[in-house]
């Protein structure tokens, strides 16, 4: 996240500069499916491997003890299993769809960045067209017990998350994710650059979401207006509420917040 956080403001010129790097050719690869596909896959699990080193040294460090959300600590071999599965569904299922996507969709490559204020306002409007859509589809899918059982059930095998389990999920819920993503970047007309931060901001969510662990920097104690760590495990621990996966303004309009002391 401090990566993201630098590229927002760092500046016009380090925006450009990384866009130049990005233009010179390179832009070629962002066409690409399988780059994509595979950057997507790997920035998971480089997000993830913080926290897997935590569930490791968690049991042999006391402190850490204190920032777990539950009791549970997840051993490597389920970590493997999970990074295991998802390569597979990536590979039957999110592959072939970003090719038809890719093929289907036509992007315009600028040669200059967007400002820090027009990347950061794009990334937030995605953010918060994402969480919208995605609130919608999550309720609908809670509330019908066939779309439950045949999309999303397989996610909420991990009663205790942890943050590969972010995309723990179905070939058709995967799908359905990047939908919402690709729409929501479409919707806002997004400079290529931008859409790029949304994604990698938009995967660290995610993984911060299913962590498992709350900080004290963690950004729903910086930000109240996200819900965080314990806000999506009380989902997961209840099947209920919570259904948003940013922020709270929807679960508090619609009455299914659930409150944070519920995953106690």
């Amino acid at each position: 996240m401090t990566v993201v956080f630098l590229l927002f403001f760092g500046g016009d010129r380090f925006l450009q500069w990384i866009w130049d790097f990005i233009y010179a050719e390179r832009h070629l690869l962002l066409m690409s499916p399988h780059f994509s596909v595979c950057a997507a896959f790997s920035t998971h699990l480089i997000f993830s491997a913080p926290f897997m080193l935590l569930d490791v040294f968690s049991p042999h460090v006391g402190w850490l003890q204190k920032y777990r959300l539950s009791r549970e600590v997840v051993g490597l071999h389920r970590w493997f299993r999970c990074a295991t599965r998802i390569l597979w569904k990536y590979i039957v299922g999110v592959l072939p769809f970003t090719a038809l996507f890719v093929s289907l969709r036509r992007t315009h490559f600028p040669e200059r960045a967007p400002s820090s204020f027009h990347a950061f306002r794009e990334c937030v409007s995605c953010m918060l067209i994402f969480d919208t859509l995605f609130f919608i589809c999550h309720y609908t899918i809670h509330k019908i017990p066939w779309l439950y059982h045949n999309i999303h059930r397989i996610h909420h095998q991990n009663r205790d998350t942890f943050a590969l389990a972010a995309q723990d999920s179905s070939i058709s819920e995967l799908l359905s994710l990047q939908t919402l993503a690709f729409t929501s970047a479409m919707l806002v007309g997004c400079h290529p650059f931008s859409e790029i931060l949304f994604h990698l901001v938009n995967t660290w969510m995610a993984v911060e979401d299913h962590c498992g662990y709350e900080f004290p920097w963690a950004l729903h104690r910086l930000l109240p207006c996200f819900g965080g760590a314990p806000h999506h495990l009380a989902h997961h621990q209840h099947f209920k509420g919570n259904f948003a996966p940013y922020f709270r303004h929807w679960d508090y309009i619609f009455g299914t917040s659930l409150p944070i002391s519920a995953n106690e």
